[in-house]
């Protein structure tokens, strides 16, 4: 598995590995239709271009033939907005060798800190990688009650990965 940066002409790959992660790995956690309120669809490829624009880090684990595995996002102030990998690679370590990229990203920008609004599967994968859940959110999508975990982690020199 090679970690890259995001390059125009990833974007359709990303909306179904986005689709397919909430579709197949988060539907363990959450009910039919939390998941349809979360992802009725596979989104608009312009919504990646356009998160590609704005400021972001986006990075992108692939396969030997470079096709997308999953990917990561990082916002300027610390925020993981999306770590999705598709259902078939997931528990293979791809997405932690992704999440350090992340991470380590943010230590060479000075970030002092990241935080998740992580789902249920999300959540155990971001304690194992150091962060602390601050509250659970409950909330609504299309008038369909689901929640997330706010979380957090404090940067420092001796947590640069590897």
């Amino acid at each position: 598995m090679r970690i890259r940066p995001f390059r125009p002409g990833d974007e359709a790959d990303l909306a179904e590995i986005f689709f397919t992660a909430v579709r197949e790995i988060a539907s363990r956690h959450y009910s039919e239709e939390q998941v349809k309120a979360w992802a009725p669809i596979v989104p608009a490829t312009e919504r990646f271009t356009a998160r590609a624009a704005d400021g972001r880090k986006i990075f992108v684990a692939t396969d030997e033939n470079d096709r997308p595995l999953a990917y990561g996002d990082l916002e300027p102030d610390g925020h993981i907005d999306h770590l999705f990998c598709r259902p078939e690679a997931a528990g293979t370590g791809g997405t932690a060798i992704l999440y350090c990229e992340l991470e380590a990203e943010a230590v060479r920008a000075g970030i002092d800190s990241l935080y998740v609004e992580a789902s249920e599967p999300a959540r155990r994968f971001f304690l194992k990688q150091g962060f602390e859940v601050i509250e659970r959110r409950d909330f609504e999508l299309t008038g369909v009650p689901i929640h997330n975990f706010r979380m957090e982690k404090r940067l420092g020199t001796a947590s640069v990965p590897g």
